[in-house]
């Protein structure tokens, strides 16, 4: 494995020099957001890490080379392709050793970037339990992640399309703290409000990351989540998203879409319902993560 990751050369430069370092997941750039949107976004995140001082760090699989700093090109490419790969925790090592192309979900990203020692991690909005769990049982390996792996891991809370209630119980069993940075709810991704509590509420990216050494020096190896609720303008109203998450969850089931396929389709569906609303919601939250996330790993260099 230590053989087979890539660092680019501005993430190795960043180590030698001490600087932080964020990373960034592919897997919204070629299965989360529409092209052109999708690459536009990616190189807005990265600027906006780079504008607050830190290193990004997309990460993704090239010709079964899982590279951890893709260059404007290949971030284009995995944008642009149609032949990469939705990687998970299941698939990673088929992925790796098959030579395909492949976009890091969150649980990727993070087994990835742990093994090459970076901490903090931005993404729009963590995979959860869904909401016909009790029946499919299906729930995202994200959840596996957290529970596994000590990073921090910056976002909007879970998506909404998800069983919030049940992935907040799921985290608080596995010992993951959530902590709000300058919230005092869970974020529902495109929804500032979920009516659910965070654990914690951080007031600066600096309390976030004492938190973290702090939960890790107490011999806890699990991530800690530090949600981050979408700008006040790009909301979308909390009973204006549930009507269209149940329609679009239903329009799934009628359709027949199951496994890897539904998050994508009812992310698609809301972005057709709400005008495209989701998708400018989402493209800010992102960007917005990003900035803090820097900043957090900013203060755990400091």
């Amino acid at each position: 494995m230590a053989a087979i990751v890539s660092l680019s050369q501005s993430v190795r430069d960043a180590f030698k020099q001490k600087r932080p370092v964020v990373a960034l997941e592919s897997t919204v750039i070629a299965h989360g957001l529409p092209n052109p949107v999708n690459v536009k976004t990616a190189l807005a995140c990265e600027n906006e890490i780079r504008s607050r001082g830190a290193e990004p760090a997309t990460v993704g699989i090239i010709d079964g080379a899982p590279v951890i700093g893709l260059n404007v090109e290949t971030i284009h490419a995995i944008g642009t392709r149609r032949d990469v790969e939705k990687v998970n925790l299941s698939n990673l090592s088929s992925t790796i050793s098959s030579g395909r192309w492949g976009a890091t979900t969150v649980a990727a990203t993070m087994r990835l970037c742990h093994f090459a020692g970076i901490t903090v991690f931005s993404t729009g909005g963590i995979g959860g339990i869904h909401r016909d769990y009790s029946t499919t049982g299906d729930m995202s390996a994200d959840l596996t992640a957290l529970r596994s792996i000590p990073m921090i891991v910056v976002c909007s809370g879970a998506k909404s399309i998800l069983d919030l209630p049940r992935t907040l119980e799921f985290l608080e069993t596995s010992g993951v703290p959530v902590v709000g940075l300058g919230t005092n709810e869970f974020p529902a991704f495109h929804s500032r409000s979920s009516g659910l509590a965070v654990d914690y509420i951080a007031k600066t990216p600096s309390d976030v990351a004492e938190i973290a050494v702090t939960h890790w020096r107490l011999g806890a190896r699990t991530a800690i989540l530090a949600v981050v609720p979408v700008p006040a303008e790009f909301e979308i109203p909390s009973n204006n998203l549930q009507s269209m998450v149940n329609e679009a969850i239903q329009s799934a089931a009628e359709h027949g879409v199951r496994g890897k396929a539904v998050t994508p389709y009812l992310l698609g569906q809301l972005e057709h319902l709400s005008g495209g609303a989701t998708l400018r919601a989402n493209t800010a939250l992102l960007i917005n993560n990003a900035g803090h996330a820097a900043d957090i790993a900013t203060a755990l260099r400091g």
